[in-house]
């Protein structure tokens, strides 16, 4: 079996777009490219589709933004590099920053509080 490897034109197209709107690549991308250039052309793809250039329903200060607060619950220290660089380029307030960090902080919690449900049970039949 064959797998096509994009050129090597569209990897550089894509990693200098990553440039012009994050103001650097992430370093697992700079590895991805070397190792394995579809890897990078699959994650242009699935970027393309989650954050579209044109057509979405957020603008791309939202969308920078959701995608901080959701790295930042999930602990995902790459992306939320990423975003952060991003939210650089684009002059993100830092007003707006702090509410994203608060979002993701109370759906961390809340996480907690909803997990606990069975420790409130069993408090309960005590």
């Amino acid at each position: 079996m064959t797998t096509m490897m994009p050129p090597t034109t569209e990897i550089d197209q894509i990693l200098a777009g990553m440039r012009a709107s994050m103001g650097e690549i992430p370093p697992a991308i700079v590895k991805a490219a070397t190792s394995d250039p579809r890897m990078v052309a699959e994650q242009f793809r699935s970027s393309a589709f989650a954050m579209p250039g044109e057509g979405g329903a957020l603008d791309p200060e939202t969308r920078t933004l959701v995608y901080l607060a959701v790295a930042l619950a999930t602990s995902n220290h790459a992306c939320t590099t990423a975003m952060l660089n991003k939210a650089r380029v684009q002059s993100i307030s830092s007003d707006k920053l702090l509410e994203a960090l608060h979002i993701a902080r109370y759906a961390m919690a809340t996480k907690v509080l909803g997990d606990a449900e069975p420790v409130f049970d069993l408090i309960a039949e005590r």
